[in-house]
């Protein structure tokens, strides 16, 4: 699926004309002018027609055309909207013309994104970077690239577009544009305060995981899933088998004979008899890090550097499996850790909303965690600003790391660290970033840090699946993530935080909702299985061919990274498994420098580094 949404404007029309391609579908705004220009299929467009009023929702949805056309005849304003769209299930774009205006949004978690830019003299929004480029002539922005070595990259700087030109619409925002062409950003939701209890909350996160899932087996006469053997794929395995759907799982055994996700996988798929069960043993697939000859086209990521760089030829073998067993989604369970687990600020927040229970669980957690007494407290105490915290991680981009036993503190999911290939001119660049975005003193994603975070990563990894789904558009499948969805997102945010976690117990919330769905014996497991082997044994065994890349390193061309420090690093890896991460983004941003849709900008670099 790809689209162009367009204007009521007369000025549109010769932008249309440009956009037009061979098998490109077009809807039209009730002036008759163009409107969305794109591919997508009909079981993935819902079209409601309410006289001057037109809609549609594009991807994975139920909804019922002539009663949206009914309440579309009675709306006045694309404000109406707001009360619809609440109670729609799944994963959607949503597009409205209004008589002339235009409401265009996507998913909370921005795994369906909307992108706009100016050409022409209109605004014009897309689902990708690569729909607006070409239109609008946009340039490789060389900072953004620079930001991209940096880790963790904080909000609101993540997810910003390495083109220049090209705008992001704000979190729980739709893009209004007037038939002028001129545009604005509305806010029509905002994350809700973490008050209620979980008693009254399961219920409707129970419904709205099950809506999600049931919503992908939709229209397909095979739907395939994960089944790791982790609590969050697994259960999205069950709630799929509730559907009555011809479910395939597909099981890739760990390197890591410490590992029990086999054990577990083998576990729930015996109690799901009526589903085909496939299992892959590690040497049946490529390593992590390792290159995928670019058969079908899957190599090309017009948006940007993708996340999960790692195991990219992992996944497309995956997907050409899927695809081959008839299936075009494949549940994953993304999200389930960023919803349902502990993110760094709980103890923070917990100690804020509920101080007795708080301090009980701080005292466990600094046992556990071996944190020093006296950091602890300081971290507890913490009341610096967002934009305080911005401030003093652009002071310390180019610090050592941390110690591995300390508490977390200020906003952010961790202290950013630039890596130490990375050159002077790409630390000053993303130092200056860092220090821009906190003059503007930008407001969190809610005021409570726990709250904030768990927004923060849900987004973040809204954007890694988004990235992943257009990386691999050309073998026909998507990797649906139904713990992304807006309902299910909305309703776990709600729950209050002394709820989420309880003692002796993993991801309490989740397993509390599903009981009865998912069988007691898989909610049992507590623990997670950690993939650190895979990493590992997957820069040893392609070190020669990651360390070729710095003999004509992109990177380097554009002055960001010293070809011979990252070689050195990449010959000696740490014990400490902190240390591989930044290899993850290196290597993502220079092999998205090798793709078509880099090389025109990379082939005249702007002189002196970034600009």
């Amino acid at each position: 699926m790809e689209f162009l949404i367009l204007p009521d404007s007369p000025r549109a029309e010769p932008v249309a004309r440009a956009a037009a391609a061979p098998g490109a579908r077009t809807l039209t705004h009730a002036s008759g002018r163009p409107w969305l220009i794109g591919r997508w299929d009909d079981h993935e467009c819902v079209l409601a027609d309410g006289g001057r009023n037109k809609l549609v929702l594009l991807g994975t949805t139920r909804a019922d055309p002539d009663a949206v056309g009914r309440s579309l005849a009675r709306s006045h304003a694309p404000q109406d909207l707001d009360v619809l769209i609440r109670t729609l299930p799944g994963s959607f774009h949503l597009a409205a013309s209004f008589d002339g205006r235009t409401r265009t949004q996507g998913s909370l978690s921005t795994a369906r994104h909307v992108f706009h830019a100016r050409t022409g003299g209109v605004t014009v929004a897309a689902d990708s970077p690569s729909g607006l480029t070409a239109l609008t002539g946009s340039d490789l922005d060389e900072e953004t690239l620079a930001l991209q070595l940096l880790l963790p990259v904080p909000w609101p700087l993540a997810g910003r577009p390495v083109w220049t030109g090209v705008h992001p619409l704000g979190v729980g925002n739709w893009l209004d544009v007037r038939p002028d062409g001129t545009a604005r950003e509305v806010t029509w939701w905002t994350a809700p305060d973490p008050d209620v209890p979980a008693t009254r909350a399961l219920g409707t996160l129970r419904a709205a995981l099950a809506d999600s899932v049931a919503v992908r087996a939709d229209h397909q006469d095979v739907l395939s899933a994960d089944l790791s053997g982790g609590l969050d794929s697994t259960s999205l395995c069950f709630l799929a088998d509730a559907t009555g759907a011809r479910l395939l799982t597909h099981h890739w055994e760990p390197m890591d004979r410490a590992n029990a996700d086999t054990r577990w996988a083998r576990l729930a798929a015996g109690l799901m008899p009526s589903a085909r069960h496939r299992s892959a043993a590690p040497e049946q697939g490529p390593l992590w890090y390792e290159a995928a000859p670019d058969r079908d086209g899957a190599r090309d990521d017009a948006e940007g550097p993708l996340v999960w760089t790692r195991n990219r030829a992992h996944t497309e073998t995956l997907a050409r499996a899927v695809r081959a067993e008839g299936a075009t989604r494949h549940l994953i369970g993304v999200g389930g850790d960023e919803l349902f687990g502990v993110s760094p600020q709980f103890g923070w927040s917990l100690i804020r909303s509920d101080p007795a229970r708080g301090i009980r669980t701080m005292r466990r957690f600094r046992s556990v965690n071996r944190w020093p007494v006296g950091a602890t407290l300081r971290a507890l105490a913490d009341r610096s600003s967002f934009a305080d915290s911005l401030t003093r991680a652009a002071a310390g981009i180019a610090a050592p790391q941390p110690p591995r036993f300390a508490p977390p503190r200020g906003w952010g999911r961790g202290d950013p660290r630039m890596p130490g290939w990375a050159t002077g001119d790409a630390v000053a660049t993303v130092r200056r970033l860092l220090t821009e975005a906190a003059a503007r003193r930008p407001a969190p994603l809610h005021p409570d840090r726990f709250q904030h975070q768990t927004l923060e990563v849900t987004v973040l990894s809204g954007h890694a699946a988004r990235q992943l789904n257009r990386s691999l558009r050309p073998l026909d499948v998507t990797f649906e993530t139904p713990f992304l969805d807006d309902r299910v997102l909305e309703a776990a945010l709600s729950v209050r935080t002394a709820d989420r976690v309880v003692p002796g117990r993993y991801k309490p919330l989740l397993t509390d909702a599903l009981r009865g769905t998912v069988p007691d014996a898989v909610l049992d497991r507590r623990d997670k299985g950690a993939f650190g082997q895979e990493a590992y044994e997957g820069l040893y065994r392609n070190r020669r061919r990651l360390s070729a890349l710095c003999d004509d390193l992109r990177l380097a061309t554009l002055g960001l990274v010293d070809a011979e420090a990252l070689r050195a690093a990449l010959h000696r890896p740490t014990p400490d498994t902190r240390a591989l991460s930044p290899f993850e983004n290196t290597l993502a941003c220079e092999t998205w420098l090798r793709s078509p849709s880099a090389v025109a900008p990379l082939a005249a670099p702007s002189a002196g580094g970034p600009r």
